[in-house]
């Protein structure tokens, strides 16, 4: 089978690195990719919402299924797209339709959904632009209502930097004013402002086909870029799996209460769903809530999730594209894994790109997935903020974690940085 894959980070290195091991599959392409997706299949350079050159490159060349893997084609409606061309209806898409996408695409959407579902989660208000001072006052009196910190979220994608969190309720206005104000662009034209919820976080993926649905390993990641969890939030700088505190008794409560009526009540809502979902949560004192929704695999989470699963991912994504996932196994491996992401240095403010990078060639007691790398001259160089993500598998998550660090010691380029704390509050 021909499959394509959309995206270029390192959640698609890792889906690639997988699927580059079935036997189901003849040819793997790549759009756009990264240096390191090459190494799996064939980089095509397309962009990810350029829909019809993508619809021509499954034409050409037969492919049978396209696995979608950031957020942003799927807001734009790229499963939709393929169900709307009477010559690729049948292509298969891991991906949800565009209006099961809201579910990432607007967290006032996201709100509304869970609460309509008795889906657990933090109490909210939503807060509109063009509304007039009604809005700030009536934000006002809303916060006023909550103990700090106050969480606001732009309701739009926000590439990962929408989410605000302040303790002074003068600041939380002059936050939203800023929003209002175009501060995250369009997605801050409507902005959700929620109570904060005081536990500890972990990411929760299942694959499911509309009616079905697989659990795959959970992870916790860690996004700021200081040790600690300060400074600024990232796109995620490293990632554990398994989660210690996601026993048996608290991921029954999770499928329980969340998993169980998510599905249904995209089922009632009449809402085609055909691929991942991504549950961030935080555990209060025993209690899952919903901190959000995503509609894709995690990234880093997707390095140290995928690397834990034994069982072919192609033959599950068929399935799933088939509406076949009834009945079938998921095989986990009983080992930890981590990665830690080295970064270009300044990110995730100003960076610069195009250094080059030593150490791949080095062996290693792991696997290295591209995050923002490009081939430059044939030479090996920086692409992104987020460079590489070093992944590694062993016994505990502590000795997975040494693996990583020794491999991180061993790769350099100009600016390089990684936070040395990984796994530190586990």
């Amino acid at each position: 089978m021909n499959v394509l894959l959309i995206g270029s980070g390192g959640r698609e290195h890792a889906i690639a690195w997988k699927l580059s091991q079935s036997p189901l599959l003849t040819k793997l392409f790549i759009a756009p990719g990264n240096a390191g997706t090459a190494l799996c299949g064939i980089n095509v350079p397309i962009a990810m919402d350029n829909f019809p050159a993508l619809a021509q490159l499954v034409r050409s060349e037969k492919i049978k299924l396209v696995v979608v893997g950031p957020e942003d084609p799927l807001v734009k409606g790229i499963s939709d797209y393929f169900k709307e061309q009477d010559d690729l209806r049948w292509v298969g898409v891991i991906g949800p339709s565009a209006a099961g996408a809201r579910l990432e695409g607007s967290k006032d959407f996201a709100k509304q959904f869970m609460e309509k579902f008795g889906i657990p989660t933090a109490r909210y208000s939503t807060f509109t632009l063009g509304k007039g001072n009604d809005s700030i006052e009536e934000a006002s009196a809303f916060i006023g209502s909550m103990q700090p910190p106050y969480v606001l979220k732009a309701d739009g994608l926000a590439a990962g930097k929408g989410v605000v969190i302040l303790n002074d309720p003068e600041e939380a206005i002059s936050e939203l004013r800023e929003m209002f104000a175009g501060k995250f662009g369009s997605a801050g034209k409507k902005v959700v402002i929620e109570e904060f919820l005081d536990g500890i976080e972990l990411s929760v993926f299942i694959l499911t086909d509309g009616d079905s649905w697989l659990l795959l390993p959970e992870a916790k990641d860690y996004k700021r870029i200081g040790e600690r969890d300060t400074g600024l939030n990232t796109g995620g700088m490293g990632a554990v799996s398994p989660v210690a505190f996601a026993n048996p008794a608290f991921m029954e409560k999770v499928k329980a209460r969340i998993i169980e009526p998510t599905i249904k009540g995209l089922q009632v809502s009449g809402i085609r769903y055909q691929g991942f979902i991504f549950f961030g949560l935080i555990n209060v004192k025993g209690e899952p809530f919903v901190i959000e929704y995503n509609v894709r695999l995690g990234d880093p989470e997707s390095e140290v999730v995928i690397p834990r699963i034994k069982s072919d991912l192609l033959e599950l994504f068929i399935a799933t594209a088939d509406g076949r996932l009834n009945g079938k196994q998921i095989e986990i491996s009983g080992e930890s894994a981590t990665t830690v992401m080295l970064v270009s240095g300044g990110y995730p403010g100003d960076y610069q790109k195009g250094f080059p990078i030593s150490g791949l060639e080095t062996d290693t007691d792991g696997i290295v997935f591209h995050a923002g790398t490009a081939i430059l001259e044939k030479q090996m160089v920086t692409n992104g903020g987020r460079v590489l993500a070093l992944t590694s598998l062993d016994t505990t998550w502590k000795k997975a974690l040494k693996k990583s660090y020794k491999t991180a010691k061993g790769i350099t380029f100009e600016g390089v940085y990684y936070r040395r704390d990984i796994g530190f509050d586990l």
